[in-house]
């Protein structure tokens, strides 16, 4: 399994990062988003947003669990860390398999529910403001579109 890194130094960066990202993204994409609490999980999916020509403000969806958010694609922005029981039966399938891009963060929460190939995004604090954000691609799919985005 291969893992590709990118490295920040401000949140543009990230933004410009997952629009580039955004913009090669396809239907039932999934993308698991982890990171600790500020590392730039909501900037990034901002960054995913304008990717997929999504004009409308994206902020977390923390006490809501899912938000959706239509461009090119839809984006089903999911926030998961509240989610009590990993195998409470919320209809996550239903994003998986759907029409749009799927973008979970705290992923891990879920774990068991997570589709078997998809691209798991790692957003860590570096020195001096930076980020580093390590993709692991899971699949095929997965695989291909980082060739495509690191090339």
């Amino acid at each position: 399994m291969s893992e590709y890194t990118f490295t920040t130094t401000q949140p543009s960066e990230t933004m410009d990062f997952a629009k580039r990202l955004g913009q090669l993204l396809q239907p039932s994409d999934v993308i698991a988003l982890e990171g600790d609490l500020g590392a730039g999980k909501t900037t990034f999916t901002k960054g995913l947003a304008e990717g997929l020509e999504i004009k409308k403000t994206v902020n977390s969806p923390t006490f809501t669990i899912i938000k959706e958010y239509h461009g090119r694609l839809p984006l089903y922005h999911m926030d998961v860390y509240r989610v009590e029981d990993s195998y409470e039966d919320l209809g996550f399938d239903e994003y998986f398999e759907g029409s749009g891009v799927t973008v979970v963060e705290w992923a891990h929460l879920i774990e068991d529910q997570l589709p078997d190939e998809l691209l798991t995004i790692q957003l860590k604090h570096g020195e001096n403001d930076t980020r580093t954000i390590s993709l692991e691609p899971k699949g095929a799919r997965y695989e291909e579109l980082c060739k495509e985005l690191f090339s």
